[in-house]
């Protein structure tokens, strides 16, 4: 009787099984995708109870305190470059006073807007120095003109922005003084103004800005010299060349009118025009007879 041999051959599941682990894909599922299963079903069932959760965010905030609080990450003081010491008690006002602190906790760019919105402040810059040192440095704003407001004096800059007030015009008598509505918004040809007329500069009390429009130069003694609202500058320029040929402003004259060009006038004072009127009247006679 012959004996029955095993088949060599494998079984159906068994070769099902051995052409799936012949496939890259089922391989690395296996190898990846199953750990990773198992991982995240523990990760989710632990993370499932309300006190883990928060135990793992206590654990995490302590962490994250014990980082930002290490000493090279400490802020120790305050330091202010670029402005007097007024301006610099106006920055400290609006800098945080506690010290130390974490520069984790500093808000460098809301500090540099608050610091920026200050009058007397141009522009700003903030950050932590090495030696943990804030540092802020400020260029303040040049007061370029006096400007007479209805309540009071105030120092502006070049492009008209409010610096700070003024008790007393005595206080920058080396800045000249605008008056008027628009005054602020026009400063750059009052500024103008101001160079050309500076043959007059012992003289000049201000500048009054008219209509929104144009401006007045008044000098000491009451005098004005009336200016047109296009090309000032080369009007007062041509008022200063008569000045200096015929005397023009040493005389009884109230007011300089410039404002047509192709026809400048004069108005004398009242005394002066007294005389005059007087003088010609004496005229009109002896011709009479």
């Amino acid at each position: 009787m012959r004996s029955l041999r095993p088949d060599p051959a494998p079984s159906r599941w068994r070769y099902r099984y051995q052409r799936l682990m012949l496939t890259p894909g089922f391989r690395r599922t296996l190898r990846v995708g199953v750990p990773l299963a198992l991982v995240t079903l523990l990760v989710g069932g632990w993370l499932a109870q309300e006190s883990n959760r928060l135990m793992l965010r206590e654990t995490a905030q302590h962490l994250r305190e014990q980082f930002e609080n290490r000493p090279e990450f400490m802020v120790a003081g305050l330091e202010i470059d670029g402005g007097d010491a007024d301006l610099e008690a106006e920055v400290r006002d609006v800098m945080p006073g506690d010290f130390p602190v974490s520069s984790f906790d500093l808000d460098l760019e809301a500090m540099r807007l608050a610091v920026s919105a200050l009058d007397r402040v141009e522009s700003a810059r903030v950050r932590v120095v090495p030696g943990g040192v804030l540092e802020v440095s400020v260029t303040p704003r040049v007061p370029a003109a006096v400007w007479r407001a209805r309540d009071g004096l105030r120092l502006i800059d070049a492009d008209g922005v409010f610096v700070a007030p003024l008790a007393a015009r005595a206080d920058r008598a080396d800045l000249p003084l605008v008056v008027g509505e628009g005054a602020r918004e026009a400063l750059g040809e009052a500024l103008a103004l101001t160079e050309a007329a500076a043959p007059l500069a012992a003289r000049v009390r201000g500048l009054v800005r008219m209509g929104e429009r144009r401006w007045d130069l008044v000098l000491d003694e009451g005098q004005r010299i009336l200016l047109p609202q296009e090309d000032p500058v080369r009007a007062l320029e041509r008022v200063l060349a008569i000045d200096g040929a015929q005397d023009l402003l040493g005389r009884d004259i109230a007011v300089v009118d410039m404002r047509n060009e192709a026809r400048p006038t004069i108005r004398l004072n009242p005394a002066a025009a007294a005389a005059f009127r007087s003088s010609a009247e004496v005229r009109a006679r002896q011709q009479a007879e």
